[in-house]
């Protein structure tokens, strides 16, 4: 049968590619391995066929990202990854997030940076070139095997970008010449992935991912041509590479949670966030022993296994992720595609060799028997890498957990509380490493005299004191629910991370005589401690704003939001909110992004500042009902204002505007009022009510309208609009029946001695329209974000000055 409108040469060209780049970096690796074990008269053959195949291959890489991008921009929806993953209505700016958001594109992704990094150590490895490149290569026949999509004896090899639908989808549609007409606008991109960090934090991770990829190489080169002294120097360079672009990468996906997620903050300790943080977490151990070891001696085997252990976390991170079996966890994993068996041999086919290879070579590593001096730099260092991968074992333990149950039939857990389970864990090893980080700068290599320590150590130690314990007593730290042990850990914790920011900026002035530019470590270290500091205030002084004033809520005790920590916001009726008045102002479509923006504005109440936040939400896709919320926040230099949507009122039963508006009444008690549905009666007047919705001390003066609503239906709900009188000022603090549709106020005591009481009603033309929201304060979040970028500039800082060494002992 010919099907009309198909164009299957963009898919053809991509599928041909995808061969190419499995057979050239076959031939590579191939090459490159001979080159490795040749004879100095045939080693320059050899290389020269290892680099024409690796050329090959990254021409071939960059022709299939093109056909994909290709048919997805031009929404050929015959090719499954385009439908499945996009659509006509979806902006250009979101059309690279569809590479990403299936597993063929993020394959396709993480080769590319191989090819790219392969690119600069031809160019720059040499005599490494070889062995480290055979690595290399192989990694990417690997991840070519997973773009495949071919059968090999009855079993399917990866997953091809370049498969028609109607070959992968049952329906009677698809027996059609002219299907494609059905199926003209796509299935679209996930919801929570249209946001402009989505465009930038995959590459910039996956670039994170494919470096680890590097200092294994080298390692695995060390332990194979038995030069176990030559790898560890070049390979410093890459380490601190990794350990930057992917903590880059880690904080931008933090930074895409923080406004795209409802987790309230950047961090919720989701199985995917840890499995990218895992990695890097040893990465910086590994990076720490080696240098240790290329200034003493000391760690090369520590180093091996750290190297080797990071790269392995990144390929079980992409099981973990990849497999379905984080599906039920964590809210940006894949589902399985029916490559599990295919994902685990890509873990062994590394794991086996990297560790036979180690274990068979252990005697041959240099190793220094004598214990190091506990006054020495390298010691402490190594404690340091030690607490760092004992870390990354608690948490990638906890998040295997699932993987654990369903092989062993189990059901372990860490708890209701995932989130309270790692922060009671990790803040000691905040501690550890705040410390350490602040003292080890100071400290020398083999030994550091007594007097030297006392000399440099002391000052910013009790400057580090008295910061902290300002903090400490002024910065409103809360973490009473812990209990009392926590809340010190926490104080415990700031003074180490202040300690690590002060420690290290008095060893710039002190020791190295503010010469910046040989202080990349440093500047590194200040920007961790930074980053340790805004975690901690912005944590434990978080505050919840958004406390139900009104009583009102359609939430229920029990569901993940609660009714007491969520305002319920009638639209266009100011109400309380703490330090804020909060009114719903609006709510707007925007067309281009088919989001809906829900205008809230924030006035305080001593009238210095009026704003408005936009939280939004677009409608889910791929089969899920419902609508995604996506916060907005307001930026100051000292805080955060950051809400959420956690409930809206059906938008088709609002779509009509309401156009109703309150209508005043003059009562006295006793009396009927009628609305359209039914007839309030006025009960009486009750001081200070005492009830779920309002709770009172005798120091304050509140008068309520006790009422009760009875519709035609026979229904009867219960009201208590007030009058609340604060600091001379008397507030309307209104009351709803949601059932009903009805707004009632108390507004005034018209005339006291004739029992006259004004009071408000409104109705809505049909449903209420209401939006329930959680607002948060997150104080010092910026000191976060800055300590991020600090340690990143340190650690480039870093490199560079490797680099810079490097080319000077070559060129002497």
């Amino acid at each position: 049968m010919e099907f009309v409108g198909e164009h299957l040469l963009p898919g053809q060209i991509g599928h041909f590619f995808v061969i190419l780049s499995l057979v050239a970096s076959l031939i590579a690796t191939f090459a490159f391995f001979k080159a490795t074990n040749a004879e100095a008269s045939l080693k320059s053959g050899w290389l020269k066929l290892a680099r024409l195949a690796f050329y090959a291959e990254t021409i071939s890489v960059l022709a299939v990202f093109a056909a994909l991008y290709y048919i997805i921009s031009n929404h050929l929806f015959e090719y499954k990854y385009a439908w499945q993953h996009s659509s006509r209505a979806l902006q250009v700016e979101y059309l690279l997030s569809c590479f990403w958001e299936g597993q063929e594109g993020s394959f396709m992704l993480w080769s590319f940076w191989h090819c790219v990094l392969g690119l600069i150590l031809i160019a720059r490895a040499k005599r490494w070139e070889a062995p480290v490149m055979t690595v290399v290569s192989f990694a990417q026949f690997c991840l070519a095997t997973m773009l495949i999509g071919i059968y090999f004896f009855g079993t399917k090899v990866g997953s091809s970008p370049f498969v028609l639908l109607r070959n992968e989808t049952p329906g009677p549609i698809f027996s059609q010449p002219n299907y494609l007409e059905f199926i003209r606008d796509g299935n679209g991109l996930n919801a929570l992935l249209q946001n402009y960090w989505m465009v930038i934090h995959p590459p910039v991770l996956f670039l994170g991912f494919a470096s680890t990829l590097i200092p294994f190489a080298y390692a695995m080169a060390g332990l194979w041509t038995r030069d176990h002294k030559g790898w560890a120097v070049p390979a410093i360079p890459w380490a601190a590479f990794s350990t930057a672009v992917l903590g880059v990468g880690i904080m931008m996906g933090a930074a895409w949670a923080y406004e795209s997620l409802t987790f309230g903050g950047y961090w919720a300790w989701d199985p995917v966030e840890n499995a990218s943080l895992v990695p890097w977490l040893v990465m910086v151990g590994g990076m720490h022993t080696n240098l240790v070891y290329r200034s003493s001696g000391y760690s090369l085997r520590a180093t091996y296994f750290f190297y080797i252990v990071s790269f392995l976390l990144v390929l079980y991170s992409t099981f973990l992720t990849r497999s379905g079996v984080l599906g039920d966890t964590s809210v940006h994993a894949f589902t399985d595609l029916g490559m599990n068996l295919q994902l685990v041999l890509f873990i062994l086919v590394f794991l086996v060799p990297a560790f036979w290879l180690l274990i068979a070579r252990r005697k041959e590593i240099p190793a220094i028997h004598k214990e190091e001096n506990t006054y020495s730099r390298e010691f402490w260092m190594f404690i340091g890498s030690l607490v760092l991968f004992l870390s990354a074992l608690v948490i990638i333990v906890s998040t295997s957990l699932p993987v654990f149950n369903k092989i062993f039939g189990t059901k372990w857990a860490v708890g209701e509380d995932a989130e309270g389970f790692h922060n009671q864990v990790q803040i000691f090893v905040a501690i550890i490493l705040g410390l350490l980080t602040g003292v080890t700068q100071y400290l020398k290599y083999k030994d550091t005299p007594r007097s030297y320590i006392r000399k440099h150590l002391y000052l910013p130690l009790f400057v580090s004191l008295a910061v902290s314990l300002c903090i400490s007593i002024w910065g409103n730290i809360d973490y009473d629910q812990k209990g009392i042990g926590f809340l010190a850990a926490i104080h415990l914790a700031i003074f180490a991370s202040v300690y690590s920011v002060i420690g290290n900026a008095g060893y710039i002035l002190l020791v190295l005589r503010g010469r910046v530019r040989a202080a990349g470590a440093s500047v590194a270290h200040i920007g961790f401690g930074l980053v340790l500091v805004g975690i901690l205030i912005s944590s434990s002084t978080k505050e919840i704003l958004s406390h139900n004033t009104t009583g009102m809520s359609p939430l229920k005790i029990g569901e993940k939001e609660s009714p007491l920590e969520n305002i319920t916001l009638v639209k266009g009726l100011a109400t309380d909110m703490g330090r804020y008045t909060a009114t719903y102002v609006k709510d707007t479509l925007n067309e281009r992004d088919r989001k809906r923006y829900y205008e809230i504005n924030f006035k305080s109440k001593n009238g210095k500042e009026e704003f408005s936040l936009f939280p939004d939400i677009i409608e889910n896709n791929k089969g899920s009902e419902g609508v995604t919320p996506n916060p907005d926040a307001r930026h100051y230099w000292n805080r955060d204002i950051f809400t959420y949507l956690t409930f809206l009122g059906d938008p088709e039963k609002i779509r009509a505007k309401d156009t109703s508006t309150f209508r005043e009444k003059v009562v006295r008690i006793g009396d009927t009022i009628f609305y359209s549905n039914g007839l309030i009666i006025m009960n009486k007047v009750v001081i200070n009510p005492q009830s779920d919705k309002h709770q009172f001390t005798a120091a304050d003066t509140a008068l309520a309208l006790d009422m009760t609503v009875i519709s035609k239906e026979g229904n009867r709900f219960t009201a208590q609009p007030l009058l609340k009188v604060e600091n001379g000022m008397v507030e309307v603090i209104p009351d709803t029946v949601m059932a009903q549709s009805l707004v009632l106020t108390f507004n005034k005591v018209q005339d006291q001695q004739k029992g006259l009481l004004e009071m408000g009603i409104k109705e809505t033309s049909g449903v209420l329209d209401f939006v329930t929201l959680k607002v948060y304060e997150f104080p010092f979040i910026n000191v976060l974000w800055i300590g991020v970028i600090v340690m990143m500039i340190g650690l480039f800082m870093s490199i560079f000055q490797r680099l810079k060494r490097s080319s000077a002992l070559r060129a002497s």
